[in-house]
């Protein structure tokens, strides 16, 4: 859509029908001349595919780009090495929910709808099995904006942000083809009773395997947790078809993949090509999740079958030749799988974050506020745009993916977003951009707070315990692994942070949090 037409859209209400008033059209008219400005000729011009792939649970330390040393991963290294890999780069949010609803809406979870894994119930199958909190009907979402401005859109994944009936259903945030998980609960298995097609249901095994489940004695065997479909297999085609589909228009593509959220199902040859020594025992799913007979191996494995879906996708835009026209962006939702304190040696689901240096040596794992918890990997290749195999350390997180989507794809974003535009840094990474400050408000795992500006982060956890924690403050810059508190020392920053955290909170009665 040229930028005429995008005009003439605002103007006929096609995006905009709260427009009442000269003034706020006029604010809307000045802000597309504005982001004009941001955008490549060339991509005005043609308008690039936007293919973005989010891992689950995938550690800062878990890619070949990123130092890990265990565990292959060609085709997302390849990404890195054809484009720009971000080093100090967050999720929205330290789980599963809240992280994708500040991707999808540009606004961090001092402002965001949703701020945790709220469950709606906790059956396997429709109609108990109704998702997570939904996003209401008039949210603007990323997939909202991109679709106005004449993109396909489609999703192959796990959504997580509102039931197939609620106003939080993909289909009703923007997406014109959603295939996958819709709730969070029933992705805790790769071989699932069903997945859905927008608002079909569609049966997939028959005798599925529940996520959950532990073996304490016997031999534990791959085989006996397998179906018939493997749901990753079926996403991706689902994701190659789509891509072919749209070939000849601009397209946004979604991959919430689920890889690597345990359970621990990854296809057994893929295990098997990993060595035998890495394991003396196995995984008898005393953590949590499904048993498994090789954990490392096993684990290492769901990250090998990640970076195989990357290389199919990339593998069919270079088939139609649309690799020179297309931005992909590889990144996680949140850090590794958190550790359990039934067994030292396994965290939740058998996973050993210490055994992969999953964090790289940060601290905190998934559902912490610390580095951990929240900075992972960004690879983005967009050749001819984005210069290949560079580095930045600008500090960034998911809600400056909406408005910088939407520069690069001529697309409308709301003027009131808590993320900043990008566009500039992509295409230049030297470029300055400048940064608003990075919150976190976080009610789960026993609540926790967190803000970041400049250099230095504060950070305050145990939120619901009486005697809640001090702050703590840390310089990033040369303390990346959270070891040395200041905030005794700079009581005066610590309070400028506060303050910035008290201003971007708002209320929110289904999420609650107190941090004062």
């Amino acid at each position: 859509m040229s930028w005429p037409t995008t005009i003439w859209a605002v103007l006929a209400g096609r995006r905009y029908g709260e427009l009442r008033s000269g003034g706020a059209l006029l604010c809307v008219l000045l802000s597309i001349i504005g982001q004009a400005t941001l955008v490549n000729e060339a991509a005005m011009a043609a308008p690039p595919n936007i293919v973005l792939i989010l891992a689950d649970d995938l550690g800062y330390g878990e890619l070949g780009c990123y130092g890990q040393a265990k565990i292959r991963t060609p085709h997302i290294d390849r990404l890195a090495s054809q484009g720009l890999r971000l080093t100090q780069h967050y999720s929205g949010a330290p789980v599963c929910a809240p992280a994708r609803c500040t991707l999808m809406t540009g606004l961090h979870t001092g402002h965001a709808q949703v701020r945790g894994n709220y469950q709606m119930g906790r059956g396997q199958a429709p109609p108990d099995e109704v998702g997570q909190f939904p996003l209401a009907a008039d949210t603007i979402t990323l997939a909202k904006a991109l679709n106005d401005a004449g993109y396909a859109t489609g999703a192959m994944g796990k959504w997580g942000l509102g039931p197939v009936a609620s106003t939080g259903a993909p289909n009703k945030q923007g997406f014109d083809l959603f295939f996958g998980y819709n709730c969070q609960a029933v992705a805790h298995s790769y071989y699932p009773p069903y997945l859905w097609r927008n608002d079909e249901l569609l049966t997939i095994n028959h005798h599925p395997i529940p996520g959950h489940q532990k073996q304490p004695t016997g031999d534990v065997r791959m085989e006996d947790w397998f179906d018939e479909n493997y749901s990753s297999d079926l996403m991706v085609t689902e994701a190659v078809e789509f891509v072919h589909e749209h070939q000849h228009e601009p397209f946004f593509l979604f991959l919430p993949f689920i890889e690597p959220h345990v359970a621990m199902q990854p296809p057994k040859a893929i295990v098997e090509s990993y060595p035998t020594e890495w394991d003396d025992r196995p995984y008898r799913g005393q953590c949590g999740y499904l048993p498994h007979p090789r954990p490392h191996a096993g684990y290492a494995a769901m990250i090998t079958a990640l970076d195989d879906h990357v290389g199919k996708v990339l593998a069919s835009l270079d088939e139609l030749g649309l690799t020179e026209n297309t931005l992909v962006i590889f990144t996680s939702d949140n850090g590794t799988t958190h550790a359990h304190q039934s067994d030292p040696n396994f965290g939740v689901g058998g996973v050993d974050a210490t055994f992969f240096n999953s964090t790289s040596g940060l601290r905190g794992l998934k559902g912490s506020v610390h580095e951990g918890g929240i900075r992972v990997p960004f690879v983005a290749r967009w050749p001819g745009r984005i210069e290949a195999g560079i580095t930045s350390d600008f500090p960034c997180y998911f809600p400056d993916y909406f408005p910088t989507l939407c520069a690069i794809a001529g697309a409308i974003a709301p003027a009131d977003l808590d993320g900043v535009n990008l566009a500039p840094l992509l295409q230049d990474a030297s470029a300055p951009v400048e940064r608003k400050p990075m919150v976190w408000v976080f009610p789960e795992y026993g609540g926790q707070v967190a803000v970041r500006q400049g250099d230095y982060k504060l950070v305050r956890k145990d939120l619901k315990k009486k005697n809640k924690g001090d702050w703590e403050l840390y310089n990033i810059a040369i303390d990346i692994n959270e070891a040395n508190d200041l905030a005794a020392d700079d009581p005066h920053r610590v309070q400028t942070l506060v303050d910035i955290l008290r201003s971007q909170t708002s209320d929110n009665e289904t999420f609650p949090v107190e941090f004062e």
